[in-house]
């Protein structure tokens, strides 16, 4: 499986984990990562341990994306974008691997994927704030 596709599987379980109460989070990525089929161990250790560290990171997270967002609150956000923007962040300060262009890129491609036509410039436009930071 591409890094791409599991950055994917890891957006959609931050993004179920707004419709969910914090303890029913991890319960919930694990009913998620039960479904999938056609995947390594490697790669299921890989999705559990970076949703995990990003729900672990979640104020932090926040507090930076609503720092960058130009007077936008966070419950102003559209759920996609908000998960989006977590996950980029979280590859953007705490995920040393991934170059900052890399995680910007994939997040925007997600934004054109699931989020409205401004998303993706919106995205782009926060998370370079970010980087630059």
């Amino acid at each position: 499986m591409k890094r791409s596709e599991m950055r994917e599987h890891i957006f959609r379980i931050i993004f179920q984990a707004e419709f969910a109460d914090s303890e029913e989070k991890i319960e919930n990525m694990n009913f998620y990562l039960e479904d999938l089929e056609n995947i390594s161990n490697k790669e299921l250790t890989y999705i559990r341990t970076k949703t995990s560290d990003i729900f672990d990171h979640i104020k932090e997270l926040d507090e930076m994306v609503a720092s960058a967002s130009a007077g936008w609150k966070l419950n102003r956000l559209g759920k996609a974008e908000l998960a989006i923007l977590r996950l980029a962040t979280y590859e953007i300060r705490y995920d040393e691997d991934i170059p900052e262009k890399v995680a910007i890129n994939e997040a925007v491609e997600l934004a054109k994927r699931y989020g409205t036509d401004q998303s993706p410039r919106f995205v782009n436009g926060v998370l370079a704030k970010l980087a630059t930071e």
